[in-house]
């Protein structure tokens, strides 16, 4: 392939974040917004070819005499040599995953940068102030996205990861005279920094041991030294080859280094995709603008821990233990966020905690996948939740910006009965709620089903937790759902007008993402994205009998908050006072940003950080203090003996002269 289109995918998102931040404030909003969302759409139809042309082609630089596709770098150039082997370079990896990210990526973008126009101004047509570096940040964004996705090795993908980082912190806090905005970009930017410097540890680990950096090396090549004797197959460019690793690998606490590295490298993802117990900084980011939150929170920034595990899914089969680690901790954060998805009043945190938990979702399937069930189905089955999730949770985030919009709130008690009133919004948030409740034919059910389909061929235990998370997402959703558009109708205050639809910039984007989440679940996904490269009709072994079970659960939760939900009565009241403990433990987020204020402020600061700055300002600046005391009082008393007079100091020579030779004689003697 030509590096032309590939390489206009990364430079137009840059050039916009240039140009707008450079000259946006010469340039009026309208301008600023329609220059950002061209440019935008530009990436999107170079995206799309690019991956329609990888998937569709068939290109035998794509696809394999066998069918298999096949890892193809489009550019690779040297950024910089530290030795023969370690040498870092900024290139374009495409293959089944970097493409699939390309359409989900400039989708969501496009899709928020469209309905921004209408989002980032209010009733009387007036733009909020900074519009221009608003749409500046969602570029740099962008660009940090698409360069981590298509990143030919591990330390390209790490310097993308920390500009994502960075470009998030300007987008959660661009409200930048809003406190609590302030707080949350610190929070999110300081926990994954915290867990980017487990990332880091590991990919030193990896490089020192592999002499490598590059994705291909890792995914298609033995890697030596690493891990105990494994076979392993891999999709290399021949086709399927074993990998022996070698028997004599080196340890550390009793586990291979391999491990240790798999472990660290997953710690980042879990700062990125919000895992317990690094989870804390994703509900307060829902301070920025919404369209912030549909495009980084919902689809994009949260998918990248799954998108690392996923590109690293060769190695990590190598060390069943580390994907074992990772089974438990999104099994655990998927059940967790749930819980609190059930008590929170703030419709955005309601849809934070239900990323958190769909995320979860992703990593628990990656634990479970394994070749030898269905041909590694938990993979497939991860990547298409990731593709389907990011439309409906794009879809959900941006229909409660159109809501926020309208009532001027994020609380949901004053958004009852909505749904005369917002039709297009009404339904399009329905068809959100129906896809990730998993109901028949929308686009969740299909890829939700796969998931448990594959715990259920790893571990029965984890089939049953995660379908009992799957019945609280269904539950939780339509809880919001009727809160919203139903329950009780709030009457219009006078003078003011009655909430209605928005404009069609805000509302076409929801019609699209509406219209995608229906028919998403029927694309044939196993035939572009498989764990091996082959390709894989996922439909052919799709189990009806785990389906018809999550199908039921899902409905029986529905009828429940139906039930209690979808008119205005008190068994929400009764629930509540029935299990008083529970729910303000699910509402206070079971403390966990308490604790972490206690284990900061009172422990770190208070115990350890204060004694320091004690020790460091009495006895460090102490000592220096006296040292200088004592120099200054020694200065003090020698002052005399410089007194200008020449008699003093023939006496003052004179004498020493005898107390040398007096001292030169006893010497001798």
């Amino acid at each position: 392939m030509d590096a032309t289109l590939p390489l206009l995918i990364l430079v137009i998102p840059l050039a916009m974040f240039l140009l707008l931040g450079l000259f946006g404030n010469k340039m009026s909003h309208p301008l600023a917004g329609t220059l950002g969302t061209l440019g935008m759409g530009t990436t999107l139809v170079l995206a799309y070819t690019v991956a329609f042309t990888y998937f569709f082609s068939g290109d035998p630089m794509f696809i394999a005499e066998n069918g298999d596709r096949l890892q193809h770098v489009v550019f690779d150039q040297t950024w910089l040599a530290f030795t023969q082997n370690l040498v870092i370079k900024l290139g374009f990896l495409l293959d089944p995953i970097s493409a699939m990210m390309l359409v989900v990526i400039t989708t969501i973008s496009f899709m928020v940068h469209l309905y921004s126009m209408g989002y980032m101004r209010d009733h009387h047509g007036v733009y909020e102030h900074g519009f221009q570096r608003f749409y500046a940040f969602l570029s740099l964004f962008s660009f940090s996205m698409l360069g981590l996705v298509v990143a030919t090795n591990i330390f390209q993908m790490y310097i993308f990861w920390e500009l994502v980082g960075a470009s998030s912190y300007l987008l959660i806090g661009f409200y930048y005279t809003k406190p609590s905005a302030v707080s949350a970009s610190k929070k999110a930017f300081i926990v994954t920094r915290f867990a980017d410097l487990g990332f880091l540890i590991g990919i030193l680990v990896l490089s020192f041991y592999t002499q490598t950096f590059n994705f291909v090396e890792f995914t298609s090549a033995p890697v030596s030294g690493l891990a105990d004797t494994y076979q392993v197959s891999i999709a290399t460019s021949e086709g399927i080859r074993n990998i022996f690793a070698t028997a004599a690998a080196p340890t550390f606490m009793g586990a291979s280094v391999l491990t240790w590295a798999l472990v660290l490298v997953f710690m980042g993802g879990m700062g990125k995709s919000a895992m317990m117990p690094l989870h804390i900084w994703l509900p307060d980011a829902m301070e920025g603008p919404t369209p912030v939150s549909a495009l980084i929170h919902a689809a994009t920034m949260v998918v990248a821990g799954v998108y690392l595990v996923a590109r690293l899914f060769p190695l990590y089969l190598m060390e069943t233990a580390a994907l074992d680690i990772i089974t438990v901790v999104g099994a655990v954060t998927a059940f967790y966020a749930a819980m609190v998805a059930c008590a929170q009043i703030d419709i955005k945190r309601v849809l934070a905690f239900s990323t958190i938990s769909q995320i979860a979702f992703m990593m628990v399937s990656l634990g479970v996948a394994r070749p030898d069930f269905h041909e590694g189905l938990g993979y497939m089955a991860s990547m298409f939740h990731l593709f389907t999730h990011a439309m409906f949770k794009a879809l959900l985030f941006l229909g409660a910006g159109a809501l926020i919009h309208a009532v001027g709130s994020n609380d949901y008690t004053a958004m009852h009965g909505l749904r005369k009133h917002m039709p297009v919004t009404h339904w399009t948030f329905l068809i959100g709620c129906l896809a990730i409740a998993g109901i028949i034919p929308f686009s969740g059910f299909f890829s939700k089903d796969e998931i448990l389909s594959s715990c259920l061929g790893n571990s029965t235990f984890v089939y049953i937790w995660m379908s009992a998370v799957a019945a609280l997402t269904a539950f939780y959703m339509f809880r919001l759902y009727y809160l919203i558009f139903w329950w009780k109708e709030h009457e219009t205050p006078a003078g003011h007008h009655a909430p209605h639809d928005q404009p069609w910039t805000m509302t076409l984007p929801l019609v699209i993402l509406a219209a995608v989440s229906c028919v998403a679940g029927f694309i044939p996904f196993g035939n572009f994205v498989s764990w091996n490269g082959e390709p894989y009709d996922f439909m052919a072994h799709f189990d009806w009998s785990v389906a018809a079970v999550s199908l039921a659960v899902a409905v029986l939760a529905i009828a429940l908050a139906t039930v209690m939900y979808r008119k205005e009565n008190q068994l929400p009241a009764k629930f509540k006072n029935a299990m008083p403990a529970l729910w303000r433990w699910c509402h206070h987020r079971f403390y966990w940003d308490e604790l972490y204020m206690f284990i900061t402020h009172k422990i770190i600061f208070g115990l350890v950080c204060k004694p320091i700055a004690w020790f460091d300002r009495h006895i460090i600046d102490g000592s220096m203090d006296a040292m200088a005391a004592v120099t200054n009082k020694a200065s003090e008393e020698i002052k005399p003996l410089q007194s200008g007079q020449i008699q003093f100091y023939v006496w003052i020579y004179l004498v020493g002269a005898l107390l040398l030779g007096g001292i030169t004689a006893i010497c001798l003697l």
